[in-house]
């Protein structure tokens, strides 16, 4: 049946993001002085959307929730410049989500997010899965919503993928419905409820493939009894804030172009790495082609930062 279907649907958050540039991030109870201030669009549904379809090349659909306010047409504005299909849930009397965002010198960020339309999206909205080969969630709507998504699509043989972000415990019967689990360490810990070593965390998660997203280490992923690692690209840094869900949008739209999983790692942590070289969420999410350039300058791979990747996952024992 997937073989019939070629679009991605992205079901999840859209916000603005109102973004100050500052020496540090401010610590608890510390004013401090800022710089820059932009606004952007963002929420990690639409960034997501944004980078299967720019980044990956994918055809794409979002459904999302959007205010009736003087910021929704910003979102839907770059989504649609990028070619994404929108579904979109009107709100009257609701604001568009928004992010309040303090980015430091050091690439590092703090962010706090105000739902808005995003806390409506109700399971009944999900539109048509006739065409759909993937359905890529995350956790800035309500939980019930997407465990509705994702065992609705899982019924009609779409793949499901879920980036579990915000970090949160996860009910079983959203777990048995995923095929692909998109995690930052902490998220994974939470998900897991223990510390361990990454390979054992992702042993223990029963969920077909998982990936770890590690920072500027790279990341690792287990799907079903083997494991990959794949060390980050070295770029300059500038902000952080998009990154995770640039190597999100553009893992699932590699996968969908049927890239082995080890290349479709490869590719999205190239896409993620570029994104942190801008700053903004969506403006900072690179083309296919901007990718593929990346790609082609680093043919080969640091076998140090490899071997030094898998020892920092506990994989030191485990065969390639």
């Amino acid at each position: 049946m997937r073989g019939t279907r070629s679009t991605i649907l992205v079901a999840g958050s859209a916000n603005v993001d109102f973004v100050v540039r500052a020496a540090h991030v401010p610590a608890p109870g510390e004013t401090i002085l800022g710089r820059e201030f932009g606004i952007f669009p963002g929420g990690k549904g639409a960034n997501q959307a944004l980078a299967c379809a720019r980044a990956g090349g994918a055809s794409t659909e979002m459904l999302l929730a959007l205010g009736a306010d003087q910021f929704a047409p910003l979102v839907e504005q770059s989504l649609r410049s990028a070619a994404v299909e929108l579904h979109i849930v009107r709100c009257e009397g609701e604001a568009t989500g928004v992010a309040l965002i303090c980015l430091g010198d050091d690439a590092e960020n703090a962010i706090t997010v105000a739902p808005g339309a995003n806390a409506k999206l109700r399971g009944t909205d999900l539109p048509s899965l006739d065409h759909v080969r993937a359905l890529l969630l995350q956790l800035e709507t309500p939980l019930e919503s997407v465990t509705h998504f994702a065992k609705s699509a899982r019924a009609q043989g779409v793949q499901v993928l879920l980036n579990a972000a915000p970090a949160r415990e996860l009910p079983e019967d959203l777990l048995a419905s995923i095929d692909v689990l998109i995690v930052n360490e902490e998220e994974l810990r939470k998900v897991v409820g223990e510390r361990s070593s990454i390979a054992r965390m992702l042993s223990a998660v029963r969920v077909p493939t998982v990936v770890v997203t590690l920072g500027a280490q790279g990341c690792c992923a287990r799907s079903d009894d083997e494991f990959f690692v794949q060390p980050a690209f070295a770029v300059d840094a500038i902000d952080t804030t998009a990154a995770g869900d640039t190597f999100c949008g553009a893992l699932a739209a590699a996968l969908c172009a049927d890239y082995p999983l080890r290349d479709a790692l490869r590719r999205a942590s190239a896409a993620a790495a570029l994104a942190t070289t801008r700053i903004g969420a969506q403006p900072s999410i690179p083309t296919v082609a901007e990718v593929d350039g990346l790609l082609g300058a680093r043919d080969h791979e640091n076998a140090f930062a490899h071997d030094a990747l898998r020892e920092y996952c506990g994989l030191t024992t485990i065969s390639r």
